[in-house]
């Protein structure tokens, strides 16, 4: 189990784009809370289709994907529909309130613009073909995948540099062997 004070009031002030709490998400299935990027940002892009790609699984997994975003409801949709996401559940912080809550900081230099990130940037940008657009946010606000079931963190992916990559997969499959 992940260590952290993060717990089911914080939960339960996550309000979704449904009305919904997260902890009561979490209280009948594990959820994959992803935390975004800007909608602009290329790894944002990549992340997205990255998560669309293995939704199907991730859900036969038993997992309940849920986002965060720093834009409005609205225009989030619109991009969770271009990535094949519709109906996505999420969650709108444009203050960051819930990023700090988590652990999630802002970028330095090097997790931002160092030159892993530029490499990788260019692949996910350029050749994979996610570009770049508008900053829709917090443009040095780093990204976090974290699994909650029952109340309770279960696992975390916090990024080290805004280029990472999460195994999605491989932490709702560690949170499950919890069960």
């Amino acid at each position: 189990m992940y260590e952290v004070k993060i717990g089911g009031d914080l939960f339960k002030q996550m309000e979704t784009n449904n009305g919904q709490n997260l902890f009561d998400f979490s209280m009948k299935q594990p959820v994959m809370l992803v935390f975004l990027r800007h909608f602009g940002c290329t790894f944002c892009r990549e992340a997205l289709a990255d998560i669309s790609q293995k939704k199907e699984v991730l859900e036969s997994l038993g997992a309940k994907l849920v986002f965060v975003h720093m834009a409005s409801n609205d225009v989030a949709d619109k991009y969770f529909s271009r990535y094949d996401i519709p109906g996505a559940i999420h969650v709108s912080d444009p203050e960051c309130n819930f990023y700090k809550a988590f652990g999630l900081m802002k970028g330095t230099f090097t997790q931002l613009f160092g030159l892993q990130t530029w490499i990788r940037g260019f692949q996910a940008g350029l050749i994979d073909g996610h570009g770049i657009g508008s900053q829709l946010g917090d443009g040095f606000q780093m990204p976090g995948v974290f699994v909650i079931q029952e109340g309770e963190l279960k696992e975390a992916f916090i990024h080290k540099l805004a280029s990472d990559r999460p195994d999605y997969e491989g932490l709702v499959k560690n949170c499950c062997a919890l069960i």
